[in-house]
């Protein structure tokens, strides 16, 4: 259910119901020249419209801005700061609480949003114990990761553009895709951006951190499911216990 195609008369009645709002979360920036700027917009939004019809939350629109640092000097990046991300999610956080929700899902497609997520959750949850926060990324998926994946990664926790988040575009969002134009980049990203900060263009051009060439939806879809199971499982268990916590 789409909250914004919703009317003001009949809402109360539908976030009663349900207590569970998503909030899909990506950001607009670089994904080399196969992929458009608004992948994890399209990555997120799609992940959540699946996943509200297995639980029955109703989706926010998306926040489509995040903090895009690293790339913010590629063409189309548009960054914006930790701390209004932070400051947008809490507020937001606290208007959905106030409206009677009890769930509250985001549902990322951007790693760079990580750090703002937890910080907000954690605000939110110390405003309101009772609140269940949850910031999702592709939840237990590293196994079927490993199983699908046919080329090395460049780093133990980034994936963008490359073999990986293609194939998820090529299972969620096949349009917006252009195979003719995926290349391979492999770069070699020093130990020491994990320790300091480290623009991307210090180790690659392209914004591709592996092989496009070699992404499938079949390889999309086994982690994306896999994905979405996990994500309902935990939606469930956050209301499983918002319920026990009324009684």
């Amino acid at each position: 259910m789409k909250f914004q195609n919703e009317n003001s008369y009949e809402v109360k009645e539908k976030i009663e119901k349900s207590k569970v709002a998503i909030l899909p979360i990506g950001a607009v920036e670089a994904h080399g020249p196969h992929l458009p700027l608004g992948t994890d917009n399209f990555l997120a939004e799609r992940l959540s419209e699946r996943v509200a019809e297995k639980t029955g939350a109703l989706v926010l629109p998306t926040l489509p801005y995040g903090q895009v640092w690293s790339l913010r000097k590629f063409p189309g990046s548009i960054n914006i700061s930790n701390e209004s991300l932070i400051s947008l999610l809490v507020d937001m956080g606290i208007s959905l609480y106030e409206q009677g929700f009890r769930v509250f899902a985001m549902i990322n497609g951007h790693l760079g949003n990580a750090v703002a997520l937890k910080e907000a959750a954690r605000k939110l949850y110390h405003q309101y114990p009772d609140y269940k926060i949850l910031y999702l990324f592709y939840p237990g998926t590293k196994r079927v990761i490993e199983e699908v994946r046919e080329t090395k990664s460049s780093h133990a926790t980034y994936f963008h553009a490359c073999e990986i988040e293609t194939s998820y575009m090529l299972y969620l969002a096949e349009e917006y895709v252009d195979m003719t134009k995926a290349i391979t980049d492999i770069p070699n990203i020093p130990m020491s951006a994990d320790v300091t900060p480290t623009p991307w263009e210090e180790f690659t051009s392209t914004a591709v951190l592996g092989d496009a060439k070699i992404a499938t939806k079949e390889k999309g879809q086994k982690i994306i499911e896999a994905a979405i199971e996990n994500m309902v499982k935990l939606i469930e268990g956050a209301k499983s216990e918002m319920n026990a916590t009324k009684k």
